[in-house]
């Protein structure tokens, strides 16, 4: 189970030293909902797993607990932020895992490490008792080794829960539990899929996105720097995958037409970043121990505040373009349908657009723009130097997506291939990693020597 997902009696550490203060622990009061499922079906719960401090980074190193390395070579980053879960199933310490995804980090480390990894359908599983970094871009889903553990386990976890409203009233036509009849070997014969444009050109998305106040200028500056080149050795990977899916009797679009950087740009106005710390506070309310219920309490009760990015301080998304972004309540912020609702309801209808005008099923690219990086330099607790990838815009809409492998680099490090698909059709798109699965060399497990581990000294945390 990751850090930031609550055990009854555990300390719910999300990563982060300052929730294991010394007798100002986050001790869980309760199990968050889909621990109690895992329980309830009978899982053995093996323990909670690393991550970076509150899931706020593309690697895998925390205030807490060190660094955790790659299973198929501890230098190498195993992704983040759900790289502890990652690696512990890679390397066999447990069958499957739940990983947590803010831009990417079930998908991302699941890509790493030759794994399946499952972004459901926003609303398909509750994410109560989990601690948020942008509770509007928040889900969990299961990570496995296989596509039939996943869709076991996603069964266990998908439901309706009153903790997290999103669950409750989904569509009738919403494909629910079990998942594994819908799983296939021949599922990818006559589907159609496309490769978004913008993925391919690097044309990246800023994480929380820009606010409606930033002008255009400003905006465009911004959407500059999050750009993220596809790498020439990550691209040579990719073109294999197409090849792969063709041979299993797939069809690929490759059109600059389809979700170009267009897409991308209208993408980054679906801002986030100013009910960040509403959603820890809704949080604290629910699964915070007896000593504080709320972001303020906190301050009170231990003398210093939260982690920045669970309040919304940090300089660097609080001031874009010259505008200061100032926490709201979502529910009572007039601008919200104008900075937030809107933006989604235009991207979700461009991103379907494309695949009832092609008859596609799905979209195909690469699950990571690069190949993990080497961490053999030191680690300070900087900015992470990746691997880094161009997925966010998944969570920004709450379709479903999952990461399958798909070969390995020249370093022998994992590549992993994303799918997305409609929202709700869940059980469609684990038939599609079944398929793929069954359709391409068997997953080879790491072998798990150790070349070089490296210090796990506690990354560096602001007091």
């Amino acid at each position: 189970i990751k850090a930031n997902t609550s055990i009854k009696g555990q300390v719910t550490t999300a990563g982060w030293e300052g929730f294991r203060r010394a007798g100002h622990e986050l001790v869980a009061p309760r199990d968050a909902t889909v621990v109690a499922k895992f329980k309830a079906a009978g899982a053995i719960i093996v323990g909670h797993t690393n991550m970076p401090d509150l899931a706020n980074s593309d690697t895998n190193r925390s205030s807490s607990f060190g660094r955790t390395g790659n299973a198929y070579d501890v230098r190498f980053s195993p992704g983040g932020s759900s790289g502890g879960t990652v690696t512990a199933v890679a390397a066999n310490m447990a069958v499957l895992g739940n990983g947590t995804d803010t831009g990417n980090s079930i998908r991302m480390p699941a890509a790493t490490s030759a794994l399946v990894g499952v972004f459901p359908t926003r609303g398909l599983v509750s994410i109560a008792g989990i601690a948020p970094l942008d509770w509007l871009l928040d889900n969990t889903g299961p990570i496995a080794r296989t596509a039939t553990d996943a869709a076991i386990a996603l069964a266990v976890m998908a439901g309706e829960d009153p903790l997290d409203p999103l669950t409750m009233g989904s569509p009738g036509s919403a494909q629910r539990a079990p998942y594994e009849p819908y799983l296939k070997a021949d599922a990818l014969k006559g589907k159609r899929f496309a490769v978004p444009a913008f993925v391919l050109a690097g044309n990246g998305i800023p994480f929380h996105g820009i606010p409606a106040g930033v002008p255009e200028a400003a905006a465009d500056k911004l959407r500059a720097a999050a750009n993220l080149p596809l790498r020439s050795e990550t691209r040579e990977m990719f073109t294999k995958a197409i090849e792969a899916l063709r041979a299993a009797g797939a069809e690929v679009v490759v059109d600059d037409g389809v979700l170009p950087a267009t897409f991308a740009k209208a993408a980054s106005r679906v801002a986030t970043y100013a009910y960040v710390a509403d959603g820890t506070n809704r949080f604290l309310a629910a699964f915070g121990p007896s000593g504080y219920h709320s972001a303020a309490d906190y301050l009170k009760v231990v003398g210093a505040p939260l982690f920045a990015s669970s309040i919304g301080a940090e300089d660097g998304f609080r001031h874009l373009g010259g505008v200061r972004i100032d926490q709201r309540t979502l529910d009572t912020d007039p601008d919200a349908e104008r900075g937030y609702r809107a933006p989604r309801r235009a991207m979700l209808t461009a991103y379907l657009e494309p695949l009832e005008r092609l008859k596609l099923d799905g979209y195909v690219y690469p699950a990571i723009q690069m190949p993990p990086p080497d961490e053999t330099m030191p680690q300070d607790g900087g900015v992470s130097g990746g691997p880094h990838s161009n997925t966010s815009w998944v969570n920004m809409i709450g379709v479903p997506a999952v990461v399958v492998p798909a070969g390995f680099y020249a370093s022998g490090l994992p590549f992993g291939l994303e799918f997305s698909a409609r929202p709700w059709t869940d059980g469609d798109l684990l038939a599609i990693a079944y398929a793929w699965e069954q359709a391409t060399p068997p997953r080879k497990p790491p072998t798990l020597v150790e070349q070089g581990l490296l210090s796990v000294t506690p990354a560096r945390t602001p007091r």
